[in-house]
């Protein structure tokens, strides 16, 4: 087996279902009387978001994200618009995870990542969220995120990289995994699966430390301010070691 064989092996092993029948997306349905109770008239959309709509989910991660859209109106701040979501989850019987941007919370069965965030104005589709690490507000594009991953042409390679974080056990964001894949191959030639992911270890090893990694929706957001010096050496770690392999499955399976 080659090692491309082998990757194109965990692709399919790892595949989900994102047509508009997945069983996943039942789980919108079931939140829906939740979160429409909780936002009241202010709610605008719940819609997939995150890995899912990117096409870089793997069914052993995150089974789905689903961004709340509230509108411009809604009085209370980004924190209370979080920390109220969190408590309402817990009144309904969820027991709710938070983490920087989103809730995470299991739902018949799914992982679920809930992000609540505030429409910036009524023509745009801007929209303001709470990151509850450094406790502040940061503006984003949802959109723009999911056309950005999308058009790369690097989803196999992001999903590869983030099956190799989730087993390795490392913080790593998966947007800033995701901008940190394309950034990593950015000019590089189309080539194979395996040879591409070779490139993103070695530029983990060499480049990842020290790179500026900024949200393609908004220049003032810098995600590679999500991570720590100590969180980014890690990961370096983890690459130097995938680079020290003598076949694959000693860096993924």
């Amino acid at each position: 087996m080659t090692p491309d064989e082998y990757l194109q092996g965990i692709l399919r092993r790892e595949a989900v279902d994102t047509g508009i029948f997945s069983p996943v997306r039942n789980v919108q349905g079931q939140l829906q009387p939740v979160i429409q109770e909780w936002a009241g008239s202010h709610l605008l959309s719940i819609s997939p978001s995150g890995s899912f709509a990117k096409g870089t989910a793997n069914h052993s991660g995150t089974d789905i994200d689903l961004f709340i859209s509230l509108d411009h109106n809604t009085s209370e701040t980004l924190k209370e618009i979080y920390n109220s979501l969190f408590q309402r989850l817990t009144s309904r019987g969820y027991i709710p995870k938070r983490q920087n941007v989103s809730i995470n919370i299991r739902a018949t069965g799914y992982s679920v990542d809930l992000v609540p965030g505030k429409r910036q104005d009524a023509y745009y589709d801007d929209h303001s969220l709470y990151r509850r690490k450094a406790d502040t507000w940061t503006k984003t594009n949802i959109a723009t995120h999911i056309r950005h991953v999308v058009l790369s042409g690097r989803t196999s390679e992001a999903r590869i990289v983030k099956l190799w974080r989730d087993q390795k056990g490392f913080d790593f964001p998966s947007f800033y995994l995701e901008l940190t894949v394309i950034n990593s191959l950015a000019g590089q030639y189309f080539g194979t699966l395996s040879s591409n992911i070779w490139k993103v270890f070695e530029y983990l090893r060499d480049r990842f430390c020290i790179a500026r990694i900024i949200d393609p929706a908004n220049t003032n957001n810098i995600i590679s301010d999500d991570l720590s010096v100590a969180e980014r050496a890690r990961v370096k770690a983890a690459a130097e070691q995938a680079l020290r392999a003598t076949n694959w499955s000693q860096i993924v399976v």
